[in-house]
């Protein structure tokens, strides 16, 4: 498998806080933070979608959103990272 290597740079704490993040979850550093890039990609492409969406149909309704979160099996309250 072919691989991008990246070198970044985090201030101390976050650092920390991301080995520590990566550890709990038993997984390898690089394979943490590809899954949090992934993540944060897929939550904007899906900002951006709703964007368009809700400027051609109208703001979602709280039904919607409801009747949504329940064919997902969501709570309203649940929050993605």
């Amino acid at each position: 498998m072919k691989v991008d290597k990246l070198s970044i740079s985090f201030d101390p704490e976050l650092g920390d806080a991301v080995r520590s993040a990566a550890a709990q979850a038993g997984k390898p550093l690089s394979s943490w933070l590809a899954e949090a890039a992934a993540s944060r990609l897929r939550a904007e492409a899906l900002e951006k979608f709703l964007a368009g969406w809700e400027a051609e149909h109208g703001v979602l309704t709280a039904e919607e959103i409801a009747r949504a979160e329940r064919e997902l099996g969501v709570a309203a309250n649940d929050t993605a990272a």
